[in-house]
């Protein structure tokens, strides 16, 4: 499996981040299309509304939003198989809106597809 990133969106796009998919429900405010430069925009990955209210960015609520994505992530095969695909033809980078950069979607989604199978 070829290496997994994540990314603010805010960040400038390089060759290295392979395939940049976002996976945030809603587009960031201010990013252009052009300029973001995602190939895949996954919204449908990305935490349930129920969830993203209880965890509201709490890092005390971090571990218990992990695994109540985790719950939510095994019920998108056909979505993490898309991801996968992109993964076997190169690098891929999950992009994400999120100020604080160690605990967003995107890192728990990353540590979902880097966990054997």
């Amino acid at each position: 499996m070829q290496s997994i990133k994540t990314k603010r969106v805010y960040e400038k796009p390089e060759k290295s981040d392979g395939t940049r998919i976002l996976v945030d429900r809603l587009w960031p405010r201010g990013v252009s299309k052009e300029g973001a430069r995602v190939e895949l925009w996954l919204k449908e990955i990305a935490p349930s509304a129920e969830l993203r209210r209880r965890f509201c960015h709490d890092v005390d609520k971090w571990a218990e939003f992990q695994r109540e994505y985790f719950r939510e992530l095994e019920q998108k095969g056909e979505l993490l198989d898309l991801i996968r695909t992109q993964l076997s033809e190169g690098p891929v980078t999950l992009l994400y809106a999120a100020k604080d950069t160690e605990h967003n979607n995107a890192v728990v989604l990353r540590e979902f597809l880097e966990r054997p199978a």
